[in-house]
């Protein structure tokens, strides 16, 4: 059988993933990558409103000094002064931000509880796998804190 290019049998099979369920996937195939998902008593568009500011950022994640973004693209600095220039997809309930040697990631959707929210970050550098148990203990102490901070925004807004 043959099909037409870009044209999709009736009979495909199509996965669907929800925006967390597609971060759990690039987590999962993206060496030493980490992602920390919870759920926040609280709707999604306040949520999201708080995530998608990412200029404001540095007021919950402890290791970035300043973010300036412009439609698809952000200048993030860190307290080591280290600059990364990102490539950003940022829709609702989705942001993906690829620099040369890092990737971060938000997403959320609704629950009955609330809102489900995950955060992923990962090195883009060879062996990256390798490294991440070297800061996977430094990064595990700082993911409730920022967690915490994210949370006052949301409640705060």
């Amino acid at each position: 059988m043959t099909y037409e290019a870009g044209a999709v049998p009736e009979d495909w099979p199509v996965a669907d993933f929800d925006p967390v369920r597609q971060l759990r996937v690039i987590a999962a195939v993206t060496p030493g990558a980490r992602i920390h998902e919870r759920v926040i008593d609280a709707p999604f568009a306040a949520v999201w409103e708080v995530a998608a500011d990412l200029e404001r950022m540095p007021q919950w994640l402890s290791d970035i000094r300043s973010v300036r973004y412009r439609g698809t693209e952000a200048l993030v600095v860190g307290h080591s002064r280290l600059r990364a220039r990102f490539d950003v997809e940022n829709s609702s309930g989705w942001c993906l931000m690829r620099s040369r040697f890092l990737l971060g990631g938000m997403a959320a959707r609704p629950e009955e509880e609330g809102t489900r929210f995950a955060v992923l970050g990962a090195l883009r550098i060879p062996l990256a796998g390798l490294v991440e148990p070297l800061l996977g203990p430094i990064v595990s102490r700082t993911e409730p804190r920022s967690a915490r901070r994210f949370e006052a925004l949301v409640r705060a807004r």
